[in-house]
């Protein structure tokens, strides 16, 4: 018989031992960055210490776009990640890569610890859901556009800076008194299509696409030539030939005009507060969307927008284990109260607003409850949100037009047939590459 030194083989028992117990590794792609990065970054480390079986490492992997192509492209190699935040209009892209994605209740319910849907916001929930009611992916960082303004410029201009306008009607008017105080922008919004198109509609009750704006079928097809859709931006034309509304550009331009002191009035994100809230040098107030007053008296519900956490397919059982362990981590009520007030998000879980609620914070904070009270209602088929293929390519279609309108190089009713017909064309390759 070998001899083996006792220290070699005391070594040898320990390597296997620590092999043994090894913390299974979990990569997360994101793609929060700057404050936002900050924060997952807390979220991913208080998971690591409150445990030692699983170890989850989060990259910043670029903007939405940039991340869900990477995602895809890792996939197609076989180096896919075990879980990836996709924006919620990349939702029915995913839904539909069947083969490349694991479903997060059914992944939950083989790993004997099942995500409950009910915990979260019925309209959040619903939105990442399958026909069959369970989640398909991770509700995280929701978000809803809300309307911001800047007190100080409110009360330069003489305007009551605990009433804000409520319909376009009054932005308007209010926009009129703060040129005439020589303040340079009025009104202006980021995400113009999400804002000016899609909460629009829900807004207003009016259906975006057919098919339940998409919910119900691939088949669904837009139409933005309906008569609600031209008044707005006919109302948004006028205002921008007065100057009373800056159109800043696509995606989150606007949010410069509005954290620089340039414009009094912003429509964007509730997930751009914490941002505002260090960089804006001035105080702000937030409030509802406004709504268009010869359209409706009241208005509807808004739909969240932000990103879910999606799960690829053909992982270990044990990463799967390890997956939905994080999952309840980040929905558990402290964890995702802290989540929603450091940052503005809508609190997915139902019980972190009840937490944040009770703990003095919308008092100390008037508005943060405003994403959720939008969010937090009944929805109708037309206010679901949307739920359609290339949505964001159909999105850069619909502000490439926008620019056509405001720089009054097109007509409004032209712009929006033009977008119309480029949107469903988009629509009916979807379609033929999913059935």
């Amino acid at each position: 018989m070998k001899f083996i030194p006792k220290a070699l083989s005391l070594a040898a028992l320990l390597a296997a031992t620590n092999s043994a117990y090894a913390a299974t590794e979990i990569s997360f792609w994101h793609s929060m960055e700057g404050t936002l990065g900050e924060r997952v970054s807390e979220i991913v480390e208080g998971f690591n210490k409150s445990q030692s079986d699983y170890k989850v490492t989060a990259t910043y992997k670029g903007n939405y776009g940039e991340s869900m192509n990477a995602g895809i492209a890792a996939y197609r190699a076989g180096q896919a990640p075990d879980i990836i935040q996709v924006f919620e209009v990349g939702t029915a892209t995913m839904m539909y890569s069947k083969g490349a994605i694991k479903p997060i209740q059914e992944m939950s319910e083989e790993a004997g610890n099942p995500i409950d849907p009910a915990k979260f916001v019925p309209g959040i929930a619903g939105y990442y859901s399958e026909a069959s009611g369970k989640l398909a992916s991770m509700p995280f960082n929701s978000s809803t556009p809300v309307f911001y303004y800047n007190k100080d410029l409110f009360a330069k201009a003489g305007l009551d800076v605990n009433n804000p306008p409520k319909t376009y009607q009054e932005i308007r008017e209010a926009a009129k008194k703060l040129k005439a105080a020589g303040v340079e922008c009025g009104y202006t919004t980021s995400w113009p299509s999400w804002v000016l198109v899609e909460n629009f509609a829900a807004l207003h009750n009016i259906p975006y696409a057919s098919k339940n704006n998409g919910f119900a079928g691939l088949d669904a097809r837009i139409d933005l030539t309906q008569d609600a859709f031209v008044k707005n931006f006919e109302l948004l034309n006028e205002m921008s030939k007065e100057g009373t509304f800056t159109y800043a550009g696509r995606g989150d331009a606007g949010n410069a005009l509005f954290s620089s002191g340039k414009c009094a009035m912003f429509t964007g994100s509730s997930g751009s507060r914490g941002s505002f809230v260090k960089n804006a040098k001035f105080e702000f107030g937030i409030d509802r969307l406004p709504y268009n007053s010869e359209i409706v008296d009241k208005p509807q519900n808004s739909v969240i927008g932000g990103a879910s956490l999606w799960v690829f397919n053909k992982k270990s059982a044990e990463t799967y284990k390890g997956i939905t362990a994080f999952f309840h981590y980040l929905a558990g009520t402290d964890v995702a109260a802290k989540w929603h007030q450091d940052t503005g998000y809508v609190p997915v879980v139902k019980a972190a607003y009840e937490k944040t609620k009770e703990s003095g914070f919308y008092e100390k904070n008037p508005g943060t409850d405003v994403p959720f009270l939008q969010l937090n209602v009944e929805t109708t088929d037309a206010s679901r949100g949307v739920r359609l293929g290339f949505l964001p390519q159909i999105r850069d279609i619909q502000e490439g037009e926008m620019e056509k309108i405001f720089s009054q190089k097109v007509s409004v009713k032209d712009s929006l047939a033009e977008m119309n017909k480029r949107d469903n064309e988009l629509l009916a390759r979807f379609e033929n590459s999913n059935k």
